[in-house]
């Protein structure tokens, strides 16, 4: 049976995944992404593996080159820019990812986010910490409006708990029309969304044409004064033209759950910008969210290897489906 590599680091031996594909008779190798590695290693990692169930880690062509066994990608979430899909593709690699698997977590964590933006709880927190006792006004959700950056399944579950907070919900999305219909928002440009939102929160994949999509220009149309949240992937903001805008005082703050480079380096420019806080690339880990997405992720794998993957990104452009 074939060798199956878990790079995703709460997946671990024994564990339920790992009882699953082993009660299959897969083979599972565990070696967990806790930081960057280099490709080499990933390479050796790699050796003999027919299937892969990963974190979001470097999968470049050079990579994949490299692993002349390997039939089927698993991304356990819903991101999949780290991988080279059309490299993937050109070598008959399948490659899938779990679309809307954490999305309940990433909805109830935004909305944490706003509410620590608009209350200030992080730098409250740490003024008692410090041994003070911060006592400055916060803001409240209700009134305010939200613009939503796409509209997948996590801005979906995003909006209604926005009006259920009182809040009003703009969302620009290149969406079909048939996703929007009965959506608790008003679907308007970009530029539209930007002037008018206390909140502006990023629920878009990364792309080409979504790389830097929040860089000068658009922090320079946000309404005066507003905040940023980001839970999608930290390139989509340019952090540099961020970091000026809050210092400046042109927007009030930005709470990023993703950045441009992870762990978040000694030297970024996002460090010591008071209003901008950084979190560690958490709004979809929850116990539940996690058990699905290693349990699905690991019969996407199955299924995959089996010629019939349910979320490949690119199975119909594949020949055999997978790697012969």
């Amino acid at each position: 049976m074939p060798t199956i590599l878990i790079t995703t680091d709460y997946l671990a031996p024994g564990d339920e995944v790992d009882a699953y594909l082993a009660g299959l008779g897969f083979t599972t190798r565990h070696d967990p992404m806790r930081g960057p590695r280099r490709p080499e290693e990933l390479i050796a990692a790699l050796d003999g593996v027919q299937g892969a169930l990963i974190a979001n880690e470097p999968f470049s062509a050079g990579v994949l080159r490299a692993a002349p066994d390997l039939r089927a990608i698993v991304r356990t979430g819903v991101g999949y820019d780290s991988v080279d899909v059309p490299a993937a593709t050109r070598l008959g690699i399948s490659v899938s990812n779990l679309p809307g698997v954490n999305a309940n977590a990433v909805a109830e964590y935004t909305i944490a986010l706003l509410l620590a933006l608009a209350r200030g709880l992080v730098p409250m927190a740490a003024g008692v910490a410090a041994g003070g006792w911060p006592r400055a006004d916060g803001h409240e959700l209700r009134g305010k409006t939200l613009g939503l950056i796409g509209w997948g399944a996590s801005a979906r579950l995003v909006a209604p708990l926005a009006t259920a907070f009182g809040m009003t919900v703009l969302c620009t999305t290149g969406v079909p029309q048939e996703l929007r219909a009965g959506a608790p928002a008003r679907f308007v440009p970009l530029d539209e969304l930007l002037g008018a939102a206390d909140f502006v929160s990023v629920h878009t994949a990364l792309t080409d044409r979504t790389r830097h999509l929040i860089d000068a220009a658009a922090l320079a149309r946000m309404k005066p004064g507003a905040y940023l949240v980001n839970t999608a992937r930290g390139q989509i903001v340019d952090e540099a033209a961020l970091a000026a805008a809050v210092r400046g005082g042109r927007l009030a703050g930005a709470a990023l759950d993703v950045v441009d480079v992870e762990p978040l380096p000694a030297g970024s420019v996002l460090r010591g910008v008071d209003g901008i806080t950084v979190f560690s690339h958490m709004a979809g880990q929850t116990a539940e969210a996690r058990r699905n997405a290693g349990l699905d992720g690991a019969k996407e794998l199955v299924a995959a290897l089996a010629g019939h993957p349910g979320s490949s990104v690119n199975a119909h452009l594949l020949d055999n489906e997978v790697r012969p």
